[in-house]
């Protein structure tokens, strides 16, 4: 009689264990981490990209190839994604400050990977003085070590001030849209590739 039940629980062990293995080799996978992103440093050539921008006007008829604009001062500006708060607040600084912020000479180019349509709509409304440069691909997001840090999130809020030379000479990782030293220290950086 001993011998049947330890017969039997043993049976019901490595049924218990094989059960577990099976769920175990079964469980879904976890979700690929996206790959670790290099952010251009100081001094760096600036990645060149062409893509399609939209402004109040509309749709641009041609295409930002940012190698054409060497011999000026660039700022690109990735966010997250059109009409959303901190992008709001971030845009509205740009604009209503642009001649300070920026001033003559300087190229703004804020980037998402909003479409073309979503950009021309958000720029009137806004009466943006610059275009949106789209960037659905997400290929130079990419470039810039930019991409959103999960699947499907907007980019992260990189600022680049690209000097005439198409080095990159300052660059902000993850600005803060609501922060006035932010801002400052991007009006410096521009006035500093301004000389």
């Amino acid at each position: 009689m001993r011998a049947i039940a330890k017969t039997f629980a043993l049976v019901v062990l490595t049924a218990s264990v094989g059960t577990a293995q099976t769920q175990q080799s079964s469980a879904t996978p976890a979700a690929p981490q996206p790959p670790a992103q290099t952010v251009p440093a100081v001094g760096d050539m600036a990645p060149d990209f062409t893509a399609p921008a939209a402004g109040k006007d509309g749709i641009a008829s041609e295409a930002v190839t940012l190698s054409k604009l060497r011999g000026k001062v660039v700022v690109l500006a990735f966010y997250p994604a059109d009409r959303t708060s901190g992008c709001t607040a971030e845009m509205t600084k740009f604009t209503k400050e642009y001649s300070t912020l920026f001033g003559d000479g300087v190229v703004v180019l804020p980037i998402s990977k909003d479409n073309l349509e979503s950009h021309a709509s958000w720029a009137k409304d806004m009466g943006m003085p610059f275009v949106l440069v789209s960037d659905t691909a997400q290929t130079v997001a990419k470039a810039y070590g930019s991409l959103g840090s999960r699947p499907g999130s907007g980019f992260m809020r990189n600022v680049f001030v690209i000097g005439k030379d198409g080095r990159i000479a300052h660059n902000i990782v993850r600005l803060n849209a609501l922060s006035e030293e932010a801002y400052a220290a991007l009006g410096q950086a521009v006035a500093a590739a301004k000389q």
